[in-house]
């Protein structure tokens, strides 16, 4: 994994062009939400989405499976079925010409008894450089409580432009993603 990491981190050269790098060096940071990296904007939204290892199994489901972001309203083209080190993905919203797709790649993922998420980071064409998890835990009182966790800054004109609307814009994708969950688990 560690090589698999490197390789998507090395800049691009002549013979690696038609494959997008990592945009960023501190692959992994959202591993530990509480150390993230100096120079960007920091984001972490936490909302409780459901109750008891049923609900757990549920979020976990549709977290892993890009689920929840479809039915939070974005198109996702992903060369995976679930999320998983090295998959690459395409996340976009907007409308017809006005559709702006993003392009990822898992970076890591948690499977275990009582959490479960992963993170991308930002590849070459985002308009962003940074990385992204999305965790859901169970807590030892039936608690399900989903979080996503960000660093980013502006790599694209556009969004230097946007200035301070662009962290408001992904605060409120973290609440709408949240939202979603707690539907979707419901269901």
């Amino acid at each position: 994994m560690t090589r698999l990491l490197r390789d998507l981190a090395r800049p691009t050269g002549p013979s690696r062009q038609a494959e997008p790098a990592l945009t960023y060096r501190e692959v992994g940071a959202t591993r530990t939400p509480d150390a993230l990296p100096r120079g960007y904007h920091h984001l972490r939204h936490s909302t409780v989405v459901g109750h008891g290892p049923a609900a757990f199994a549920s979020a976990r489901e549709a977290v892993a499976t890009w689920r929840l972001h479809r039915a939070s309203g974005a198109r996702v083209d992903a060369d995976a079925r679930r999320a998983a080190p090295g998959a690459r993905v395409v996340v976009s919203a907007g409308l017809g010409r006005l559709r702006l797709g993003v392009p990822c790649a898992v970076i890591w993922t948690v499977y275990e008894e009582r959490r479960a998420g992963f993170a991308y980071g930002t590849l070459t064409g985002h308009p962003e450089s940074g990385e992204e998890s999305f965790v859901v835990e169970l807590a030892g009182d039936g608690t399900v409580r989903f979080t996503v966790t960000a660093f980013s800054r502006p790599a694209a004109w556009y969004t230097r432009l946007g200035g301070p609307l662009v962290p408001l814009v992904q605060r409120a994708y973290a609440r709408r993603l949240g939202r979603t969950l707690r539907r979707l688990v419901r269901t």
